[in-house]
């Protein structure tokens, strides 16, 4: 199995989009990139600590590629917002690969500039790429949100 670990706005809804696809094998959203050991939402909800919401995928590479996670990222969120998405705004909602590779990194930048250069998105990416930072789990109650209440929302239909 492989490990990637995205930011891209509200967790629950990107965990969500994540979780759907073949190839992967588990999801858990929590906080990376942030300045203070084992945030809780609570500190990060603030915007103060650095930590963005993250959800760590693990997948398997026979089934799904890197690039193929790369891209569904692109498409469950506006990576043209900086540190926002939707009603979400603050750092803690900002977009971001980080990634736990130079291939990984690799694949990020070329993704970007391909993305760019489509022109699906009308503002230029500002997605971070940024090597891997210490991911802490948030919450039980944040892990697979809208599978325990029955809800869907921050775009994902």
């Amino acid at each position: 199995m492989a490990t990637a670990l995205f930011a891209a706005g509200c967790f629950w809804g990107v965990e969500a989009f994540f979780e759907r696809l073949d190839g992967v094998t588990a999801t858990r959203v929590g906080y990376a990139g942030g300045n203070i050991e084992a945030p809780s939402y609570e500190h990060v909800k603030t915007g103060t600590t650095g930590h963005a919401e993250t959800t760590k995928v693990e997948f398997d590479p026979s089934v799904i590629t890197y690039e193929q996670l790369v891209d569904t990222f692109f498409e469950c969120h506006d990576p043209t917002t900086l540190n926002r998405q939707g009603e979400d705004v603050g750092h803690q909602y900002r977009s971001v690969i980080f990634y736990l590779n130079e291939d990984q990194k690799q694949i990020a930048q070329e993704k970007i500039s391909e993305w760019d250069q489509k022109g699906i998105f009308k503002n230029k990416i500002v997605t971070e790429v940024t090597a891997e930072q210490p991911f802490y789990e948030a919450e039980e109650y944040h892990q697979k949100y809208f599978q325990k209440n029955g809800t869907l929302s921050c775009g994902i239909g």
